[in-house]
């Protein structure tokens, strides 16, 4: 890819953002464009990649290779002009399915949930055991301050996503499956045909790959996985070859826990970040390692530092002293049931949860399962529904969602504005509260302005 000038169309998003780095990083021309400014755009301009806000069909006309999003209309002028001067074009999963080929080992993270801070855990332990990873995530990681790493082209660490079968487009050596569960169904339709793709997914990997599986997931484990893969188990629950044992808590939730490998104490572990979902990804993380002869040391240090990739139940602040303020980026039901769990952990008067649901075709489907982890709350607020890349053409809204709620929890408020949302905060908080935003969207945006 050297001296290459690529082109990405919708260059802003979290992945494709990373790639373009990547590229730069071995000395290829990068330019990019994107419907709207972000904190992506910013960082890549900070890097010296022109960023287009909007689009221009004549910024492909000098370039070699043009890369899109699936999210990029077919009418995209720049897309269209690619074509029509026989660019050489790539989605971005096929594109970055062919960089794969680059390296010796390709480890794959893939699964509903926790596909960040798994990478994030695994790209730690390997850069804290000197092995200098290549790397790719879909949020930023906190010893990087950013989404991606240039190493060697011995280990490339990739967050692997199955949203319209991207992942089926790479080259992996070994593969981790967090969890199966029913997302995406705008494009799934069903949890068979998402389990059909995971499935589809094993069957990339060489026979001699590795195949890390959670063994507490049924969904993951009534998959009907590549056998000739060298596959290996990790649980909490049931019998695996990685297991948690002995767990407890802080008073701040933080979870400490005994990991066995093989019926054998392998470490004692007290994390930084909380949740029994944090266990798991942790367990995960620690089974890949010592796949790959990470020392233990490296383990221990790379999971007890390990803060969080941003927006992963990350602490914003605190307002007026004692009042904490966190964001999630929960956006499923099991997510925020994960959140939930969370929150009940940590010592505090009263919690409030301010949620905005990601797309109106998740809304519809997971409705009555957003309100029944929801109600569970103390305090609920609704904010508007981010549309991300849909219309509204389900017949769904914020309304709904409130009268489902309100059946168990009167304590449950629409409003339709971020600033409304802080200004509501700072009549109703009291001393000791918790107040956590929970979204894929903006909806973070409330956090930070609170503590402005």
């Amino acid at each position: 890819m050297k001296d290459k000038k690529i082109h990405f169309i919708g260059i802003g998003g979290i992945s494709m953002s990373g790639i373009a780095l990547i590229l730069k990083k071995m000395g290829a021309k990068i330019s990019g464009s994107d419907s709207q400014a972000s904190y992506n755009t910013e960082m890549l301009e900070k890097e010296e990649i022109p960023v287009f806000i909007g689009e221009n069909a004549s910024l492909v006309k000098d370039v070699d290779i043009v890369v899109y999003t699936t999210a990029i209309s077919s009418e995209n002028e720049e897309l269209v002009m690619a074509r029509n001067l026989n660019k050489e074009i790539y989605e971005r999963a096929k594109f970055l399915g062919l960089l794969t080929k680059e390296y010796e080992n390709v480890i794959c993270i893939s699964g509903t949930h926790g596909k960040s801070t798994t990478t994030g855990m695994i790209s730690s332990a390997f850069i804290l055991d000197n092995q200098n990873p290549t790397i790719q995530i879909g949020a930023i990681h906190p010893l990087l301050n950013a989404n991606y790493r240039v190493g060697d082209n011995k280990y490339f660490i990739m967050e692997s996503c199955e949203y319209k079968n991207s992942f089926l487009s790479f080259f992996p050596t070994s593969e981790v499956i967090l969890n199966v569960d029913d997302d995406h169904l705008d494009y799934f339709k069903n949890i068979d045909n998402i389990k059909e793709s995971f499935q589809k997914f094993t069957y990339l990997l060489p026979d001699n790959g590795y195949l890390i599986l959670n063994a507490d997931d049924e969904n993951t484990q009534s998959l009907k996985v590549n056998q000739k893969a060298k596959i290996y188990t990790y649980g909490i629950k049931k019998e695996a070859n990685l297991v948690a044992k002995n767990i407890t808590y802080d008073e701040l939730g933080h979870p400490i826990f005994d990991i066995y490998y093989n019926d054998s104490l392998f470490l004692n572990i007290k994390l930084s970040i909380i949740g029994d979902h944090n266990i798991y990804n942790a367990l995960a993380s620690t089974l890949i390692c010592i796949l790959y002869n990470i020392s233990k040391e490296a383990i221990k240090k790379a999971l007890e530092s390990y803060t969080g990739v941003k927006r992963r139940f990350e602490l914003l602040g605190k307002y007026k002293d004692n009042i904490l303020v966190y964001d999630d980026y929960a956006h499923h039901p099991t997510e925020i049931k994960a959140t939930l769990n969370s929150v009940k952990n940590i010592k505090c008067h009263q919690n409030y949860a301010i949620f905005q649901s990601h797309t109106y075709s998740r809304t519809k489907e997971h409705l009555e399962e957003f309100a029944e982890v929801l109600k569970n709350f103390d305090n609920v607020i609704i904010a508007p529904i981010y549309p991300a890349r849909e219309i509204n053409i389900y017949n769904v809204k914020e309304s709904d969602l409130v009268e489902l709620i309100k059946k168990d929890n009167p304590n449950v408020w629409y409003i339709d504005s971020f600033d409304k949302i802080v200004d509501f905060l700072k009549e109703k908080v009291t001393d000791n509260d918790l107040v956590i935003t929970i979204g894929a969207g903006p909806v973070n945006e409330v956090g930070m302005k609170l503590l402005k």
